[in-house]
């Protein structure tokens, strides 16, 4: 049974990048499902494309395969790899763009793709997303092995993840992204249930809303999200343009 692929870039639609990939897949494999996760993803920001995808993949079906084309470093040394863990393949440049996915998956190999067979012949190397990734995930949607693809290799590169910082009787935390809606993305996964106030520059928030429609107009209000993280909202406006927020800003939990 072929495989469905899905599709995770910082293409955008304005190029033809997005159906040449797709073009080069069902080319290989006319019978190939193909479903896009987001072209939208900031250029070159290898964080932002690891929080989407982990927020999305583990809604797909079992043996989904997962090509994400984030790559700024496209044509360098950085490796382009496959890795199958128990439920799923996902085919990346090795810069890191995996790391939060791979945290939560049980990893059964991981393959340096070298073996040229399954590539497209190419005379530039600023396309790996047409020339290497769609090509691969073309032919292992087919049900070649993952290890004709090329040698095995052990780890790979993970990126330095802001994770919150403890300081005595607080947890730091910080803006990692906004979505669409103009909502901030923290880096905070838990909260403690008795913490005792959470700071956000000069605003005080003092409870964990259960839906959008419980936050205070014009303040900033703080909500568990479909991303997996805490994240700063205003009701039905935009809390970064309201509250003139910035990645990097600090949100602080006396607990």
């Amino acid at each position: 049974m072929d495989k469905l692929i899905a599709l995770l870039t910082d293409f955008g639609f304005k190029d033809g990048f997005v159906g040449t990939v797709k073009g080069v897949i069902k080319s290989i494999n006319p019978k190939a499902d193909i479903i896009d996760i987001s072209h939208e993803i900031s250029s070159f920001d290898i964080l932002e494309a690891s929080i989407i995808l982990n927020a999305s993949y583990k809604y797909f079906p079992k043996k989904t395969i997962f090509v994400c084309v984030v790559d700024p470093g496209v044509g360098t040394e950085r490796k382009p790899i496959l890795v199958e863990t128990e439920k799923y393949y996902f085919i990346a440049p090795d810069n890191g763009l995996l790391t939060l996915p791979l945290k939560n998956e049980k990893i059964k190999k991981i393959i340096h793709l070298t073996n040229e067979k399954y590539f497209l012949s190419r005379d530039t190397e600023t396309f790996h997303g047409r020339d290497i990734f769609a090509p691969v995930a073309a032919y292992l949607s087919k049900g070649i092995p993952v290890e004709e693809f090329g040698q095995e290799i052990k780890n790979i590169n993970q990126i330095d993840f802001p994770w919150p910082q403890k300081r005595n009787n607080k947890i730091i935390g910080q803006i990692i992204k906004f979505d669409k809606f103009g909502n901030a993305i923290t880096n905070l996964e838990y909260i403690p249930e008795s913490f005792k106030e959470i700071r956000l520059k000069n605003h005080i928030i003092t409870k964990i809303c259960q839906n959008f429609q419980e936050g205070e107009k014009n303040k900033p209000n703080l909500i568990k999200g479909s991303f997996g993280f805490y994240e700063i909202f205003i009701p039905e406006g935009n809390a970064k343009e309201i509250l003139k927020l910035n990645k990097g800003d600090t949100i602080e939990i006396f607990v």
